[in-house]
């Protein structure tokens, strides 16, 4: 697949976000060049009249504007929750199956271009998860494979299995991650079901560093902290940590003329590895801030400056 430098996020397409309004948003973002966008079976099911809403709003998109050289990633095997059905073994292959068959139907495609499995599901193998996954690229539903808010070591684990076995494995992970610091729940920390939604640990970050995976990284702005200053996003990422970045990313965009939201999906597309973030903006002007991003040239040193650590914070 080729993918443009940022990926649309989905989520509120069909509730928040539908009609003149998605149309505008998503024709500015291929206007400039995106040709990447992200949703999930089950977006908005909490919502009223949400379920399945955002695949549902993509598909007639694309069919009243056309798929030109779109590509459509989209998730399955989504975590038990209220009110959404078949909870129990969320990975088995009739689950994903099923989910598959909805996601197909709404967004009125014969093939997803890269479809997720929205968690992990550690009560099963690995092996068992990618020769699922592989029998329904035989049978030509899914081109590419990704592991949302997955472990790097499992999808290591997972890519090793399907190398020894001839099978395509996972091309991408999909952690929550940016420069910021998240203040992360007990009960998320002590969750080894594979259920917790996933932020890009220091293990993870080694992972994907030596062995290049890809990540598609959802919330690469803090949700806000860095676009406004700090003001936003305070009890998910307030810390000395995300402070001192927040800082030093304020500084460097007073230098270079940035916004800081743009330094901090810049930051992101600086790795080592490549990062493809994912922008879930519903205002125009900000999707138009977003989109600069991948022109926006950082120096190694200001690279090392934003990604400091605990340990510097302390020093300092």
């Amino acid at each position: 697949m080729t993918v443009s430098a940022l990926c649309c996020g989905g989520a509120d397409f069909g509730t928040a976000c539908k009609g003149a309004a998605m149309d505008a948003l998503l024709s500015a973002f291929r206007d400039a060049g995106g040709n990447f966008v992200d949703t999930a079976h089950f977006y908005a099911v909490l919502r009223p009249g949400g379920d399945g809403a955002s695949e549902r709003a993509l598909g007639d998109y694309v069919h009243r504007h056309g798929r030109g050289d779109l590509v459509i990633a989209t998730k399955g095997g989504g975590p038990p929750m209220a009110g959404y059905r078949r909870t129990d073994a969320w990975l088995s292959p009739a689950r994903v199956g099923a989910d598959l068959d909805d996601s197909l139907s709404r967004l009125d495609v014969d093939t997803i271009d890269l479809f997720w499995l929205h968690r992990d599901d550690t009560r099963m193998s690995v092996g068992e998860i990618v020769e699922a996954l592989n029998a329904e690229i035989q049978r030509g539903r899914v081109r590419f494979l990704g592991a949302s808010n997955w472990s790097a070591a499992r999808i290591s684990a997972a890519n090793a299995y399907a190398a020894e076995h001839g099978l395509q494995g996972f091309v991408a992970g999909q952690p929550e991650w940016s420069l910021a610091c998240k203040n992360i729940p007990e009960s998320e920390l002590a969750d080894d079901s594979g259920l917790a939604p996933r932020f890009m640990t220091a293990d993870d970050l080694s992972t994907y560093r030596q062995e290049k995976i890809t990540v598609i990284p959802y919330a690469p702005t803090a949700r806000g902290y860095f676009a406004s200053r700090g003001e936003r996003g305070c009890e998910a990422y307030d810390n000395a940590l995300s402070r001192a970045r927040l800082k030093r990313c304020l500084e460097i965009a007073a230098t270079s003329g940035a916004a800081p939201g743009q330094v901090a999906l810049a930051w992101l597309l600086h790795q080592e590895f490549p990062v493809f973030p994912i922008i879930g903006t519903l205002d125009p002007a900000h999707l138009q801030e977003a989109l600069a991003a991948p022109d926006l040239v950082l120096t190694p040193e200001q690279v090392r400056s934003l990604t400091c650590s605990e340990q510097d914070v302390g020093e300092s």
